[in-house]
């Protein structure tokens, strides 16, 4: 590399030439391509399953393992139909139930209820809303807490 410095009254000049030959340039060309790598191929989603499928198979069997985990529940019985997941039980004697229903799968709106020692249901409640995807954890999570929230169940998991 070559630099030269000008100076004048009023002005400074500084230039400077980087000398190479057409080897190292063919060289630097060569060093600057990536080699394309071909990524591994990323195992495939599995579809998702029919409402009703991942019921039986996902959610009903995590509730149910939630639920005959708390030593004052009896009588439990889940089931899933006509796009409504349904559970009743005994709490030390007192019957209660509930109810989430899916009047349009998963996409649509969505509802929960409740009954107490043997009153009517309560009022349907949304739920769900603020989920963007969602996925049998979910339910799950979301009906647990729903359970919690009106001391059928602990809060607290000791």
């Amino acid at each position: 590399m070559a630099s030269k410095l000008v100076t004048s009254r009023r002005r400074i000049t500084c230039s400077a030439v980087q000398e190479s030959s057409t080897s190292t340039v063919d060289a630097d060309a060569k060093e600057a391509k990536p080699v394309e790598k071909k990524a591994p191929a990323k195992p495939k989603k599995a579809p998702a399953k029919p409402l009703s499928q991942m019921m039986e198979e996902d959610v009903i069997p995590s509730l149910k393992a939630i639920l005959e985990a708390q030593d004052d529940i009896t009588e439990l019985e889940l089931f899933f139909k006509e796009n409504r997941l349904e559970g009743s039980f005994l709490q030390k004697g007192t019957p209660h139930s509930f109810w989430a229903f899916f009047p349009d799968g998963l996409t649509g709106p969505k509802g929960f209820s409740l009954s107490s020692y043997g009153s009517g249901v309560s009022t349907v409640e949304p739920f769900l809303i603020d989920e963007k995807k969602i996925t049998e954890k979910h339910i799950v999570f979301w009906v647990e807490k729903r359970l919690a929230a009106q001391g059928i169940i602990p809060v607290w998991k000791g």
